[in-house]
């Protein structure tokens, strides 16, 4: 049996290691606890990216929905919420999501590890070294940063947390000249609050905990949400938060995925879902190499392709957002990110006249297998179903002119259904 080791108890190799165990591998998992303290917020898609995962316990640490306030280009709004995460009480929730399935979740440092085509040799601090056949890299930013990739403006956060009285949840994101920051407090009293800046823009490192208390006594929403004790020096973890995507995010027998093939700017908002994202289709695409290798190839294209599209989705999601901040545009921070990765549109227009049919690979039974897709301007990878229905042969058919005989042969809610489709992509009868 293919023995998989799975580097990282985050939710990306968390949901991967459940995936694989679902298909009937041999999973263990190796990970450290978490440095330093912190909370999410999170919104409802990460929520049920979780629940497809079949991580409950984790899921089940998500606070009920609390107010965020938004202070951006001058306009203050409240008009939105998102669930507040305990990172800590989350993780040790991951933890037991995974031994509850059977899986082994060894405590230790990968002090490094050595790869052949034969297999891997993970040397782990404490303990024996560990034999993989087949390893998934889940370390997120910690992971070692080998190979080319695309990186985006140096971005570094940094992190606070002190105690309050116990009080109301609730979370805000306000723009300030070189940044932005976002503050939380739980309703035990724990704050947080984290500025996002250039990293050549730092103070010395000795003197950070006064700077950024400084920064706090400047701002109106930190009064709002916090008391007194806001305004004194907290306790600081600084981490990275530049976008990196990997170029390479797969081997013959290794798999990246999460922050470990692609890290987005904490600004989309989407972190935790973009680790599901990539890990949840890994297990098909592992199972394929494993047990399809002719077919091995396509996998990794599948896998390769995704990660970079679902990138640039995020990345361009975070530069949308920074170009609604206008009063600052000289100003590097904001300079250099309102335009990067690229000034291509978040969702290109429809246009009926590159819907095309193509073969590409796809997830089917938990195999990648090459099939026939709609390609459209605003889905470039390809759609293979319509609500279960293959658009392929309606597209195919319209191309021959025969489009009302395939309609016709459909019951009449799915032809109403691709009736509007095709006009949502510009199709004109």
């Amino acid at each position: 049996m293919t023995e998989i080791v799975v580097l990282g108890a985050g939710p990306a190799g968390a949901a991967v290691a459940l995936g694989l165990k679902r298909l009937g591998y041999a999973v263990r998992v190796v990970s450290e606890w978490r440095r330093f303290a912190a909370v999410e917020g999170v919104s409802q898609r990460v929520l049920d990216g979780l629940r497809q995962a079949g991580l409950n316990r984790a899921l089940a640490c998500a606070a009920a929905p609390s107010p965020r306030r938004v202070l951006w280009n001058g306009d203050g709004q409240s008009i939105n919420q998102e669930c507040l995460l305990d990172r800590t009480r989350f993780d040790a929730a991951i933890r037991e999501d995974l031994q509850a399935a059977g899986i082994e979740v060894l405590e230790a440092r990968v002090l490094r590890v050595e790869s052949t085509d034969d297999g891997h040799l993970i040397h782990v601090e404490p303990g024996e070294p560990l034999r993989g056949d087949f390893l998934v890299e889940a370390r997120g930013r910690q992971a070692p940063l080998a190979g080319g990739r695309l990186r985006g403006p140096e971005t570094l956060s940094l992190l606070n947390q002190w105690q309050d009285a116990p009080g109301h949840p609730g979370s805000a994101v306000e723009s300030v000249p070189d940044g932005w920051a976002w503050m939380a407090r739980l309703d035990d009293g724990r704050c947080y609050w984290q500025i996002t800046l250039d990293a050549r823009d730092l103070s010395p490192k000795d003197q950070l905990p006064e700077y950024c208390a400084q920064r706090r006594g400047e701002s109106a929403l930190v009064r709002e949400l916090f008391g007194e004790a806001a305004l004194q020096p907290a306790s600081l973890h600084a981490r990275s938060s530049t976008a990196i995507l990997f170029h390479e995010a797969s081997g013959a027998n290794w798999l990246r995925v999460g922050d470990a093939a692609m890290a987005v700017d904490p600004l989309s908002g989407n972190g935790i879902f973009q680790s599901l994202s990539s890990a949840l289709q890994a297990p098909a695409v592992i199972n394929t190499m494993i047990k399809c290798p002719e077919r091995a190839e396509l996998a990794r294209q599948f896998h390769q392709r995704r990660v970079e599209h679902l990138f640039l989705r995020f990345a361009r999601t975070g530069r949308d957002f920074y170009a609604l901040e206008q009063r600052w545009p000289d100003q590097p921070f904001w300079r250099d990110r309102c335009t990067w990765p690229d000034v291509e549109p978040m969702h290109a227009p429809a246009d009926f006249s590159q819907v095309r049919v193509e073969r590409a690979p796809v997830i089917h039974d938990e195999l990648i297998e090459e099939v026939e897709v709609v390609v459209t301007a605003d889905q470039p990878l390809g759609i293979w179903h319509l609500q279960g229905l293959e658009l392929a042969p309606i597209v195919t058919a319209l191309r021959r002119g025969e489009l009302n005989q395939a309609l016709t042969a459909l019951p009449e809610q799915q032809r109403r259904m691709v009736q509007g489709w095709l006009l949502s992509q510009g199709y004109r009868p």
